[in-house]
């Protein structure tokens, strides 16, 4: 299987599968000299993982972390930095009446077609089982862009979507959810659906801030198609907006135009709006940079889907096992991963070209 790594300058290639020993990923490129342990890539793991509330798989994961190269006496030394994280819980029994029939909306057929053989337990190297692999190389990637913002939130299940946003709210939500209101909606919501055996989609919208004018390249390294690429690189998503993204096409030049005015004597301009999320030519304006990803409804699910069996008879299936009921709740973190990893290569290219 080819095409573990992504990143350019700020590469990170995960490998492990759902119900094996363990999981892992190799960080390269990191820049020396930064403090690293495990204490700063554990919160973000623990953001990530499953069995945090009724609303997520009750798979019972630790996901605890740890170095084993890269890192001395408590700083990154520049050489490749290797993370592994063993598999306490998995329970490949629940995955048996898959291994001759094909889940839709899952890997199971494709992989066949593709390889001749899959790893039916969870899914195995599709699984989102890897993405905490991403969290952690993201929770390094924060470190080398330092000071940098980003926070992730839902902003829809279901097809109902929130209408405010209360900072405030947002550290104690269970669904990472800044709508109070919208959270007791989604909660019916996701309790109605676990019951019938059913699942929802949902939209996560991840905000940039602090991000330097400047970072990206106007013709095959733009920020925005990185963005798009990393986030429609994780599971379950199916579509990436940038700033207005499909609503901008609804807007008049006028209506969209972000207008600028000079700023403060020696800073730099100011915007009127940032219809574009922080972008312009493919490089950043040192506004916030802001994107939304769409996640399909969890393709696991109890309610019976016709399907075919491996000998391409019909069939039938009902997938048993720990699932999430909305991909999107755990996809937060993820998505905030994938963000900083963008920023991170993103950041060594400029200083490489500019210095």
């Amino acid at each position: 299987m080819s095409v573990n790594t992504f990143g350019r300058l700020f590469r990170v290639t995960t490998w492990g599968e759902s119900h094996g020993p363990a999981i892992g990923c190799v960080v390269d490129g990191c820049p020396p000299g930064i403090e690293l342990g495990e204490a700063d890539i554990q919160p973000w793991l623990d953001r990530r993982k499953p069995g945090g509330s009724r609303h997520v798989s009750q798979r019972r994961e630790s996901d605890t972390v740890r170095i084993l190269s890269g890192v001395f006496e408590g700083r990154t030394t520049g050489t490749p930095i290797s993370l592994i994280i063993d598999n306490e819980d998995a329970r490949s029994k629940d995955y048996a009446n898959i291994a001759s029939a094909y889940r839709p909306g899952h890997a199971d057929y494709v992989y066949d077609a593709k390889y001749g053989l899959r790893d039916w337990r969870g899914g195995g190297r599709s699984s989102a089982r890897e993405t905490a692999m991403r969290v952690a190389a993201g929770a390094i990637a924060r470190k080398v862009i330092g000071a940098i913002g980003i926070r992730a939130h839902l902003v829809e299940i279901g097809g109902d979507r929130a209408t405010r946003f209360a900072a405030q709210h947002l550290d104690g939500s269970d669904l990472h959810c800044a709508d109070p209101d919208a959270e007791e909606r989604w909660v019916a919501m996701l309790d109605k659906a676990r019951r019938a055996g059913s699942s929802l989609g949902a939209v996560v919208e991840v905000i940039a801030s602090g991000v330097p004018a400047g970072w990206g390249a106007p013709v095959y390294g733009k920020i925005d198609a990185d963005i798009a690429s990393a986030m429609m690189g994780i599971n379950a998503a199916k579509g990436v907006e940038i700033g207005d993204g499909f609503a901008a096409a609804r807007l008049t030049g006028e209506e969209n135009a972000d207008a600028m005015h000079p700023g403060e004597a020696g800073g730099p301009p100011g915007f009127a709006s940032n219809h574009a999320g922080g972008t312009a030519g493919g490089i950043t304006t040192g506004q916030d940079l802001v994107a939304r990803v769409a996640f399909k409804p969890t393709s696991s699910i109890r309610s019976p889907v016709d399907t075919i069996a491996a000998d391409g008879g019909a069939t039938s299936i009902a997938t048993t096992g720990r699932h999430d009921p909305c991909v999107g709740i755990r996809a937060v973190p993820v998505v905030e991963a994938m963000m900083a990893l963008v920023l991170a290569d993103q950041m060594l290219h400029h200083r490489g070209q500019c210095g």
